[in-house]
């Protein structure tokens, strides 16, 4: 099954939302900041990328970008999964190349479609 990297730096989100794919047969890798997640994006080649917005250092949005502008890994979807839900936040996250933006708190089916809308599934 697809790899799907899941980028966010609370412990207890990234656990929620491994268990949440794993149990719909996907494989998870994660990583805590936006740096890391660059680094083993590049390193593991995930089919899609899960990403919170506000984390320590390099936030969600500037990795979603320098992710989407990377030759190695600009053909990874990123569906972005923040807390901030306003229409401006959205807005600028699909502008950063994000395919698609949910609202925390994320349903297990809402995360899931998400990823396999992004798959192309």
């Amino acid at each position: 099954m697809a790899l799907v990297l899941i980028v966010d730096d609370s412990p207890t989100e990234q656990h929620v939302f491994c268990k949440a794919l794993e149990r719909r047969g996907y494989d998870t890798v994660v990583a805590s900041d936006g740096e890391e997640a660059i680094a083993t994006a590049e390193q593991v080649r995930p089919e899609v990328i899960v990403m919170d917005v506000v984390m320590p250092g390099m936030n969600g949005f500037q990795a979603t970008r320098k992710l989407t502008r990377n030759p190695a890994t600009r053909g990874i979807p990123i569906v972005i999964v923040s807390g901030k839900g306003q229409e401006t936040d959205r807005i600028w996250g699909l502008r950063q190349g994000a395919a698609q933006y949910l609202v925390k708190p994320v349903r297990e089916d809402q995360l899931a479609a998400a990823v396999e809308a992004a798959l192309g599934a």
